[in-house]
């Protein structure tokens, strides 16, 4: 064997590392969007299941809010779908329409809230004071973790799109983007909230 063979060969298993140490990265950064994914997966399902809990404990106070207690149902039954839609397409659709309603349910749970102010009695129940703590901070770590998605997200995409990944992306089946999840409140969150007196 010659020195030129040596060095075509060690050109050749220099070559066969590379691809293989991209695939790898795809592979692993695919699998960080999959988890991040299913960590909010957990955290909206926990917040659905909170929510009829939620009703049911308001109901007996809320005798004459019957619609308000009503669209917040029908938004969480909504956005459940939406959710177990998006789990199984990752598609760019599925996660606006998931936003979409995600919007609808947070603006019904509000309007939720501003009418529990009416009801000193439901406010000061335990049951109610618990579960309201338990959706706000189930409310923090969806937050948290649509953040995280979306960072890891963006990582693939740019990892995905650059050179030379780009070139073998689409033959080791990353053939497209991953879905960022920008809810309807995205514009609200980048406002300082205001305060007045």
């Amino acid at each position: 064997m010659g020195i030129s063979t040596l060095i075509t060969l060690a050109i050749i298993v220099v070559i066969v590392f590379w691809v293989v140490s991209i695939y790898n990265a795809l592979v692993t950064k695919k699998n960080q969007v999959d988890n991040a994914f299913a960590q909010i997966e957990v955290q909206l399902k926990r917040r659905y299941d909170l929510i009829p809990n939620l009703v049911e404990t308001a109901k007996g106070y809320m005798q004459h809010e019957r619609g308000t207690l009503q669209q917040v149902i029908e938004a969480r039954d909504a956005a459940a779908t939406a959710l177990g839609r998006l789990a199984h397409s990752h598609s760019e659709g599925d996660a606006s329409a998931l936003a979409g309603l995600e919007g609808k349910l947070s603006s019904a749970l509000g309007q939720f809230r501003v009418t529990m102010e009416n009801y000193p009695d439901l406010k000061a129940n335990s049951s109610m004071m618990q579960l309201s703590e338990e959706l706000t901070s189930t409310e923090n770590k969806v937050a948290r973790s649509r953040q995280f998605y979306n960072d890891v997200v963006t990582d693939y995409n740019i990892y995905r799109q650059s050179f030379p990944p780009v070139l073998f992306a689409a033959t080791f089946g990353h053939r497209a983007n991953a879905p960022l999840l920008q809810f309807e409140d995205s514009a609200q969150i980048q406002q300082a909230p205001r305060v007045t007196f």
